[in-house]
């Protein structure tokens, strides 16, 4: 639960139909990001926020360990302890106005090499709703591949942006060998399979594989014998 030392400022991300979203962009402390996440969260009415671990820990990490801007938000209807965004839930459909503003708050920021972070029900909105100008490519974490259908990858595979998809071992949804298989038409997607890991990667060892996989992603340059560092030194 270290949290290392960033510059961290609330943020309202204001939609294309007219809500207002609560936020957080987390920056390095003394210098400028070298890469940009823009986490878009699990499913609101399971429990999905922008403070589900992983995304509260990469906020906590990834500024002072890897030199990445994290931008978190809440989408629309959701609510955490940062703050409750407008509106109501939009089953994945009027999300891409909240995947939209976020892009373009960070387009509008000028932050470099923005990769969107999806998680669960996120990584329906970033392979939806995604492909925007200025995103690289993107990170999917436990990727149910319900609402994202075939022709939602077709487009990424036609656009030639590259996805890095993270698989449990024992997902509750969608499993390595599937995941395989239903990505294997998109040629820029990088399937890992990740022993041990569930849906919800709790625990220590599986934060840690998450985060060390998204930097080697946006951020090689910042691991160390391909890891993040396990400590700081004040």
């Amino acid at each position: 639960m270290t949290v290392l030392p960033a510059r961290r400022t609330p943020i309202t991300l204001t939609t294309e139909d007219g809500l207002r979203l609560i936020g957080e962009l987390a920056l390095p402390a003394d210098r400028d990001p070298a890469a940009t996440l823009v986490c878009l969260h699990p499913l609101p009415t399971h429990g999905g926020m922008m403070d589900s671990h992983v995304y509260r820990k990469a906020a906590n990490r990834l500024p002072a360990l890897a030199d990445v801007a994290v931008l978190r938000f809440n989408t629309r209807g959701t609510v955490s302890e940062q703050g409750k965004s407008e509106g109501e839930f939009g089953a994945g459909e009027t999300e891409r106005y909240d995947v939209a503003a976020a892009v373009e708050y960070a387009v509008a920021a000028g932050l470099p090499d923005i990769w969107l972070l999806g998680w669960s029900f996120g990584t329906e909105l970033a392979l939806r709703w995604g492909l925007l100008p200025g995103v690289q490519g993107g990170i999917l974490l436990s990727p149910p591949l319900r609402r994202a259908a075939d022709t939602d990858l077709d487009a990424w595979a036609a656009a030639g942006r590259p996805l890095t998809v993270l698989v449990p071992e024992f997902d509750d949804y969608l499993r390595p060998d599937e995941a395989r298989s239903r990505f294997a038409r998109v040629p820029k997607a990088d399937v890992i399979g990740v022993p041990g890991a569930k849906h919800l990667w709790v625990g220590e060892n599986y934060v840690r594989t998450v985060l060390n996989e998204i930097v080697r992603t946006v951020n090689p340059t910042a691991l160390t014998d391909g890891a993040l560092p396990t400590s700081w030194d004040e």
